[in-house]
């Protein structure tokens, strides 16, 4: 009840900033029935369900080969998946079907009720971390006793010191996780101390090292070629999830390289959609034409040295990346955190971010210890190592090929958590050892 009362408290406190940005940038705008009262419109099933939560987009991506992996053994078992945002509710439809995604319910416990109710679910599985006290209570309490599994946890250090703060309130939350499976040792150490048992806590490593792509000759990235007017004479830099202002600093390297290679091609990539036509605007007032993805047509002409490609559309970065000789990883300069870099890494591209890359710790301490990407500090580094890379293109491809060694040498973690999530009490010693 107390939690009801503060939810609803802070619901109403931000609900200025709601509706602003309803009307600014039409967000929010969906998926109120499921998130405050729980009804999730799902069709009914008389077969309880797997539930995978993913809160945004880079989840949903995580979730799709494990879903793929599932159901290929599974044929049988139901699954939905819940999302939190819009663009993650969007692409979770196109990758799993719109009959079986939902938008989660808020914490309220009437709302939570009632989605578990509608759901049914056998199991809840958590990318990643989304600790919501009552959702986990709930699933978890008689009468339904719901395991809750998070599948490639991760704690970062600011938020764990954030829990460490409440620790009191949020125990007893960390005590009910049946089972975590976490990308490497520390994250696994802080769920230890915020209350989770240490037998269920798993190190299996990440899932994102299994999906990252490989093959560039796919028909998804032929067509973005086609569609941004490529050609095989190109330096194409893809600047990807670029967010809080990133794209202003793109640009200005982007001028300062124009004159000295002559074929080198940008292809820009925002994090969010209402940053798509900003974005636009930044380009032509960078004095450089911008072509839209919206408005491309299947085969257009070649892209020209003056002109910027802007990939208005969410969930295909991962096919953009397929046609990069050069990558900067964008949420990198800012305070997010970075952005999954593994993708352009997995291709062979020779990738390059920012110096704030908490969120992807491991990862990037694997690819810079195995020499396949850098970090560049600041705008001079970044026009530095494009300079480097579009002019020798050894490196660069010696680069990319030590990426992609990286990348094949920690895969299996989705084959570990399958197992844990078919969890029999082997398999359990065995990811132990």
């Amino acid at each position: 009840m107390l939690l009801n009362i503060l939810y609803s408290m802070l619901l109403i406190a931000v609900s200025p900033l709601l509706l602003y940005r309803v009307c600014r940038y039409g967000k929010y705008r969906h998926g109120w029935p499921a998130k405050l009262w729980g009804a999730t419109g799902l069709p009914p099933s008389e077969r309880r369900r797997l539930w995978l939560h993913a809160v945004s987009v880079g989840e949903i991506n995580l979730l799709r080969g494990l879903v793929q992996k599932i159901e290929a053994r599974h044929p049988d078992l139901p699954i939905v998946v819940s999302s939190t945002t819009a663009t993650g509710f969007e692409l979770a439809k196109q990758h799993f079907g719109k009959d079986r995604v939902f938008y989660c319910p808020l914490d309220f416990t009437w709302a939570v009720r009632r989605a578990i109710r509608e759901v049914n679910p056998s199991k809840l599985v958590l990318a990643e971390l989304e600790i919501w006290p009552n959702l986990i209570a709930i699933a978890t309490s008689p009468p339904n006793h719901i395991p809750v599994v998070v599948i490639n946890g991760r704690l970062s250090r600011n938020s764990f010191r954030g829990y460490r703060r409440f620790l009191r309130w949020v125990q007893p939350t960390f005590r009910r996780l049946t089972m975590v499976a976490c990308q490497d040792d520390a994250y696994a150490e802080r769920f230890r101390e915020l209350g989770t048992a240490p037998e269920s806590v798993v190190v299996t490593g990440s899932i994102k090292f299994d999906d990252a792509p490989t093959d560039r000759e796919t028909a998804a990235a032929k067509r973005c070629i086609e569609m941004a007017g490529l050609k095989t004479s190109h330096q194409v830099w893809v600047a990807g999830s670029l967010q809080g202002g990133e794209e202003a600093i793109i640009l200005r390297a982007f001028k300062r390289l124009q004159a000295n290679l002559p074929e080198l091609r940008l292809l820009i990539v925002p994090r969010h959609p209402e940053n798509f036509d900003n974005t636009e605007r930044a380009i032509q007032n960078a004095g450089l034409q911008c072509r839209r993805r919206s408005q491309a047509h299947p085969i257009a002409e070649e892209l020209k040295s003056d002109q910027v490609f802007l990939v208005d559309t969410i969930g295909e970065l991962k096919d953009w990346w397929a046609t990069a000789d050069i990558a900067f990883v964008g949420g990198s300069f800012g305070n997010r955190g970075g952005q999954n870099m593994l993708e352009p890494a997995g291709y062979g591209a020779a990738v390059c971010f920012g110096p704030n890359t908490k969120n992807f710790r491991d990862i990037v301490s694997h690819l810079l210890s195995g020499k396949g990407a850098e970090v560049v500090q600041d705008e001079e580094a970044l026009v530095n190592f494009i300079q480097r890379m579009a002019t020798d293109p050894e490196t660069a491809t010696r680069m990319g090929n030590a990426a992609k060694k990286v990348v094949q040498q920690h895969l299996g973690a989705t084959e570990k958590t399958l197992q844990l999530l078919n969890l029999d009490q082997r398999n359990v010693q065995a990811l132990h050892l």
